[in-house]
């Protein structure tokens, strides 16, 4: 799970700039496992990244949006990249799917998202429950210009306004899925895109990781390791 980073990383790290962004926090607890919850792997894993980073490439500097157990809407993750001039934005998560799913104790793998439109559902399911956070923040449909996170009309607004550094994006993020299947032993899910305001909101290359299926117990385990 800590092989994100060291893929893109250019020659000469100084004065490079990471921002790695723990999804969920605080009470937005994310998706649940039996025993395990989704803001605290994400953390953890965040923070372990960020050891590995600095410890082993000189000069790179690694900013967190959070360190703790906090809550944070998804306009401040972003703006905290953007002010710290960020050169490469990580958010980390965890996968689940819907409970009355057949599948839901047997899905695993991991995926690796870009911004753009939604090309299958299941994309949209992920950018929904990602962008769901946002309810609960206070006047979120002022805040957020009336984007509806469950309605595919607000959606369209990815495909208008694409990220100017998409292609860098899908660099890096193949880079990470491939260090996913071979470095770190994951079920491929492949490179996807869809509609995620903390990326559309990001001013640098930026990617968000799901790294697998809290929902699945074997999968539970091993992430909560």
């Amino acid at each position: 799970l800590l092989v994100l980073a060291f893929v893109f990383i250019p020659n000469d790290a100084n004065a490079f700039t990471i921002v790695i962004d723990p999804g969920h926090g605080g009470k937005d607890y994310g998706a649940l496992g039996v025993k395990a919850r989704e803001k605290d792997i994400n953390l953890s894993v965040a923070l372990l990244l960020g050891d590995m980073i600095q410890n082993g490439l000189n000069g790179t500097k690694v900013i967190y949006t959070r360190n703790t157990d906090k809550f944070l809407s998804l306009r401040e993750r972003a703006n905290i990249a953007n002010n710290a001039s960020g050169d490469l934005f990580i958010s980390i998560h965890t996968n689940s799917i819907a409970k009355k799913a057949k599948n839901r104790k047997t899905i695993a793998g991991a995926s690796v998202y870009t911004l753009g439109l939604h090309k299958t559902t299941e994309n949209f399911e992920v950018a929904k429950r990602e962008n769901a956070v946002i309810e609960l923040e206070e006047d979120f449909s002022t805040s957020y210009s009336g984007f509806d996170p469950n309605s595919s009309e607000s959606y369209i607004i990815f495909e208008l306004n694409q990220n100017k550094h998409i292609d860098q994006s899908i660099e890096f993020a193949s880079a990470v899925q491939d260090e996913f299947i071979h470095t770190a032993n994951r079920k491929d899910r492949g490179v996807r895109q869809a509609g995620f305001l903390v990326l559309a909101a990001t001013s640098m290359p930026s990617i968000l990781v799901e790294l697998d299926f809290i929902c699945n117990p074997t999968q539970e385990k091993y992430l909560n390791s």
